[in-house]
């Protein structure tokens, strides 16, 4: 079956069966591997990319509910927040709070914060630890909220 998405701004049209998960259709369909496979039930977080701005989980999204939404991966977001070439402020901000440790989490994470953002441009600890459930098992969550703070601030 022919599902037509949007990805990073590119219409793209996928002969894939409708229940495909969005994150098997851009790792192995599509070549876009930064959007990362951690649990396969949508509690890590790391495969976190946004559907129509929102933030979701795509290892559990079949591409059946997001045919027609235009997604965005990690590849395409700082071209999403403004960046004209490079590192968005976020992706900045993060490089240098020397967020990421093994790095695994990364993609998701940085997909998560950005959507939060979008919705509270000046988000409070207590705001970021009820809206990022992402995991981090190397446990940069202090460096997570200095680089979200960096951003806001600035």
């Amino acid at each position: 079956m022919a599902i037509t998405l949007k990805v990073n701004g590119v219409e793209q049209t996928l002969d894939v069966e409708p229940d495909m998960p969005l994150l098997w259709a851009l790792r192995d369909e599509l070549g876009m591997t930064g959007t990362k496979f951690g649990c396969g039930i949508a509690a890590c977080g790391a495969c976190t990319v946004h559907v129509d701005g929102q933030a979701m989980r795509s290892c559990v999204t079949p591409l059946a509910a997001v045919e027609g939404s235009d997604i965005t991966t990690i590849e395409g977001l700082a071209k999403a927040l403004g960046a004209e070439e490079g590192l968005s402020a976020l992706q900045a901000a993060w490089v240098a709070e020397q967020v990421p440790q093994c790095g695994y989490c990364q993609s998701g994470m940085l997909m998560a914060v950005s959507s939060l953002l979008k919705e509270n441009p000046k988000p409070t600890d207590a705001d970021i630890d009820a809206a990022i459930t992402n995991i981090c098992r190397c446990g940069t969550y202090p460096r997570i909220r200095a680089a979200i703070h960096a951003v806001t601030t600035a």
